[in-house]
C-alpha cells in the first residue's frame, strides 16, 4: 500500500490444510491468489481482487479506557476467480485465527494486507464465508494528500469516519467503492454509552455492566460509508414514511444548540430531495454530530451522515445537511467504479445544495453558479483531478457548474428527468463518468453533449457562460 516503505512483517498465525496452489497458474479454472489491490489507479493498492463480498457481520467489543478493540468479523463472498488465496485490507490490528467455510485457514499479515490461504482452493463462481477473530489499538490511517481517516479515539469512546479510507482500521474489508456489501454491526460497549452505526437500530441489550447496540444496513455499502461513533450522546429516534429516523447529538452539545436544530430538519431536506431525485433509496435516515476539533468536515455514511460540530460554529446550517442527504442518491445508492470519478458525487451534493438555498430564499442556483465561475482554477479537470485535488473545487464546484450548464443546455424538463431517471437506474450499483454522459444524451434525445462534457469536465479554461 502507500507505506510501503515500511517493513512488511509477515506473521505466521495458524496452520491449517494443505498450502498447494498458491502459485497457480492463469488458467480459467484453476485457482490463483487474488489480487492485492482493486485496480483503481489512484490507489492501486486499495482494495482486492479476485472475489466479491455480499456482507460483513461482525460482531465487537470496545473498551474506551483501554482504547481497545476486540471480536469477529464473519464475510460472505462470491468468488470471482478460482482462488488459491486472497487478501483483505486491515490497519494496526493483529488477527488472531481466520477458518474458511469451518477449516482453518493460513492468514498472515504484511503490514496492511492480510493474506489468507484456505486448505483447498476455492472455486470461481463458489459462494465462501470467512471468519476472522481479531483484537489491538485501532488508529487511523494518514493519507499524504488527504489527511488521517479511521478509527479515532475520544475521551469518553471513539468514532470511525474517513475517505477514502476508514474501515480497514476497524474491520478486515475489501476496500474499495466497487466492492459494496451489506452490513451487520453488534457493537458492545460499556454500560452508559452509545453506539450509533448504519441503517435500522435492533435489538439492545445489557449484562454485567456492558451494553451490546446492533445496527443493520442491508442495502449494498461501499467500505468507506461504513461507521460506527462511541461515547455519551442524545439519542433521538423517531419514522420519517414508516422507516426508522435517528439523529445523535453529544452531550457536550446545547440539547437545542445549531448542530441539534440542523439536524432535526433532515426529514424535511430528504423530502425537498425526494422532490427533485426521485424515492429515498435506503430503510433508514439520520444524522450524527461529533463534537471534535479533529473531524473539520462531514461524511455522507450511509442512511446516517456523520458532521463535524465545525459547520454550526456561526448557528444553524442546513445546507451541509442538504449536502450529506443528496450523497445518499448520489455517492451512496450509486457510488463510483474508480476514485477518478468522484465528481459524480461531489458535483451533484454541490449542486443539491444550490437547489435547496434557492428552496430556502438564500440565493438561487444562477447566482451560485456565477460566484463558483468567477474563483474556478481552471487548470485542474473535474474528470481526472489526481490524488492532490480528489477533493477540491473542481471535483465539487465545477462538478456542480457542469450540471447546470447541462441543465441550460437540454432544459429542465430533460435535466430533471435525468436527476430522477438516474439513481434509479443505477440504484446499489456503481458508475463512471461515460455511463453518465451517455444518461444525459439519452434524456436530451440523442443529442451529442461530448463537446459540453468535455469542456466543462476536461478543458483548461472557462467555457463560455451557458
Amino acid at each position: 500500500m502507500r507505506n510501503a516503505a515500511a517493513c512488511a512483517v509477515a506473521v505466521a498465525l495458524l496452520l491449517g490444510g494443505c498450502t498447494g496452489g498458491d502459485d497457480g497458474t492463469a488458467g480459467a479454472t484453476t485457482p490463483r491468489p487474488g489480487a492485492a489491490g482493486a485496480g483503481d489507479p489512484y490507489f492501486p493498492t486499495y482494495g482486492n481482487g479476485g472475489y466479491d463480498v455480499r456482507g460483513y457481520d461482525l460482531d465487537l467489543r470496545y473498551d474506551p479506557a483501554a482504547g481497545r478493540l476486540t471480536g469477529t468479523a464473519t464475510i460472505t463472498a462470491v468468488a470471482t476467480q478460482g482462488l488459491s488465496r486472497f487478501n483483505l485490507d486491515l490497519a494496526h490490528l493483529t488477527v488472531t485465527r481466520v477458518t474458511v467455510d469451518g477449516t482453518t485457514a493460513r492468514a498472515r499479515q504484511e503490514g496492511r494486507e492480510l493474506v489468507v490461504t484456505p486448505g483447498t482452493g476455492i472455486a470461481d463462481g463458489d459462494r465462501f464465508i470467512v471468519v476472522v477473530a481479531y483484537g489491538g489499538t485501532p488508529a487511523p490511517i494518514d493519507n499524504e494528500f488527504l489527511g488521517k481517516g479511521g478509527w479515532t479515539r475520544t475521551g469518553d469512546g471513539a468514532f470511525a469516519v474517513g475517505e477514502p479510507e476508514s474501515a480497514s482500521t476497524w474491520f478486515p474489508v475489501n476496500d474499495h467503492p466497487s466492492d459494496k456489501a451489506t452490513l451487520r454491526l453488534a457493537m458492545t460497549v460499556p454500560e452508559g454509552l452509545q453506539a450509533i452505526g448504519n441503517g435500522i437500530p435492533g435489538e439492545r441489550t445489557t449484562a454485567g455492566g456492558w451494553t451490546t447496540w446492533r445496527w443493520t444496513e442491508s442495502s449494498p455499502m461501499a467500505s468507506y460509508l461504513a461507521t460506527v461513533v462511541i461515547g455519551k450522546y442524545r439519542i433521538r429516534s423517531g419514522t420519517l414514511h414508516g422507516k426508522p429516523m435517528v439523529t445523535a447529538v453529544p452531550e457536550t452539545l446545547p440539547q437545542d444548540g445549531p448542530a441539534a436544530r440542523s439536524i432535526a430538519r433532515t426529514g424535511e431536506i430528504a423530502d425537498f430531495l425526494t422532490g427533485r431525485f426521485g424515492r429515498y433509496p435506503f430503510d433508514a435516515y439520520g444524522g450524527v454530530v461529533i463534537d471534535d476539533d479533529r473531524i473539520d468536515y462531514a461524511l455522507e455514511t450511509q442512511t446516517r451522515p456523520v458532521y463535524g460540530d465545525t459547520f454550526f460554529g456561526r448557528g444553524p446550517n442546513s445546507t451541509v445537511v442538504a449536502h450529506e442527504l443528496a450523497h445518499q442518491w448520489f455517492g451512496d445508492s450509486v457510488s463510483v467504479e474508480r476514485w477518478r470519478d468522484i465528481w459524480l458525487n461531489e458535483g451533484f451534493a454541490t449542486y443539491a445544495e444550490w437547489l435547496w438555498d434557492e428552496h430556502e430564499g438564500t440565493r438561487t442556483v444562477q447566482q451560485s453558479f456565477d460566484a463558483a465561475y468567477e474563483r474556478m482554477d481552471w487548470s485542474i479537470p473535474t474528470d481526472d483531478p489526481g490524488v492532490p485535488h480528489l477533493f477540491g473545487q473542481a471535483v465539487y464546484q465545477r462538478g456542480a457548474m457542469a450540471l447546470h450548464a447541462l441543465r441550460r443546455t437540454i432544459g429542465d424538463r430533460a435535466f430533471f428527468g435525468l436527476l430522477r431517471s438516474w439513481p434509479a437506474r443505477h440504484r446499489d450499483g456503481n458508475v463512471t463518468t461515460a455511463q453518465f454522459v451517455t444518461a444525459a444524451e439519452r434524456a436530451a434525445g440523442g443529442r451529442d453533449l461530448s463537446g459540453l462534457f468535455d469542456a466543462w469536465l476536461s478543458g483548461d479554461g472557462p467555457p463560455p457562460r451557458p
